[in-house]
């Protein structure tokens, strides 16, 4: 396993590797690995002749500067744990290599960054853009792999690479989550023990919300569970909405002939979690 710190040094080896045409698959990823991430590296091990995994914590998807400071970090774990995977390259740099000076560009993202967490945190989603592009245009990957819990996030990379007209294919990956439902997060860990066992709250609400559709209607779904987190004063929805999964349009109908995802996001114990899960 190779591990590059700078921009020419990794496209520099990936370069070289195209001309024997070799698949690239990247993984990017802002570190404190656990098992989602293991899957993302598994199957692009599985689909590609090169793996590429980037560890960066990036600054300009932060609106809050406590939460970037306080983001967990674990590299010397990180990399044994990719090195146990059989990565081949795995991609390191400061902020100083990849912003070596202010990134100015705006995204054109239409309305797909203007609801769920793009109401609750402004920025963020312009600065996922500027992040991810900077990683296409360096290794040029044949695919990239993404894990659903990040629905939103999954939905704006793939019209980002609409708009830089790439031919990169986006992969998701399903959520991997803990014995009692909990979707697997790097921000877990800042849990306390007490919180930790309220959590799995979110993922058998979304659960029971999803049998309710046979007698339920979408809005009657929505008010169903604000009414069951307000039951549950140490959890705070932030928002709950049952969208279709290309404009994140509210679905309104059960009978619309469109993927529906229920996503949510919920503070727990000063900690941002969020869940979501396919309704067809």
């Amino acid at each position: 396993m190779k591990v590059y710190r700078t921009k020419s040094g990794l496209s520099g080896h990936l370069s070289s590797l195209s001309f024997g045409l070799k698949t690239i698959g990247l993984v990017p990823t802002m570190g404190a690995l656990h098992q989602g991430h293991t899957s993302l590296v598994k199957k692009a091990k599985e689909e590609n002749d090169v793996v590429v995994v980037s560890i960066f914590v990036n600054p300009t998807q932060f609106n809050d500067p406590s939460d970037l400071e306080h983001y967990p970090r674990n590299l010397e774990s990180d990399l044994n744990m990719l090195q146990k995977l059989g990565v081949n390259l795995v991609f390191v740099p400061s902020v100083q290599e990849m912003y070596p000076e202010k990134d100015t560009r705006i995204f054109d993202l239409g309305t797909l960054d203007q609801d769920l967490e793009g109401k609750q945190r402004k920025g963020h989603f312009n600065g996922v853009a500027q992040i991810v592009s900077k990683l296409f245009l360096i290794c040029a990957p044949n695919r990239a792999y993404f894990g659903q819990k990040d629905f939103q996030q999954l939905v704006i990379i793939r019209r980002l690479v609409e708009i830089m007209e790439m031919n990169i294919s986006i992969v998701a990956c399903p959520i991997i989550r803990e014995r009692d439902g909990l979707a697997m997060s790097s921000r877990n860990v800042k849990l306390n023990s007490g919180d930790r066992k309220l959590a799995p709250f979110i993922y058998a609400t979304l659960k029971e919300a999803s049998e309710k559709k046979p007698s339920f209607s979408p809005s009657e779904v929505k008010a169903w569970v604000v009414k069951r987190f307000k039951e549950q004063p140490d959890l705070n929805l932030e928002y709950f909405e049952i969208v279709e999964d290309k404009e994140l349009r509210p679905v309104l109908d059960w009978q619309e002939s469109v993927n529906k995802v229920a996503c949510l996001a919920v503070q727990l114990g000063g900690v941002r979690l969020i869940d979501n899960m396919n309704f067809d």
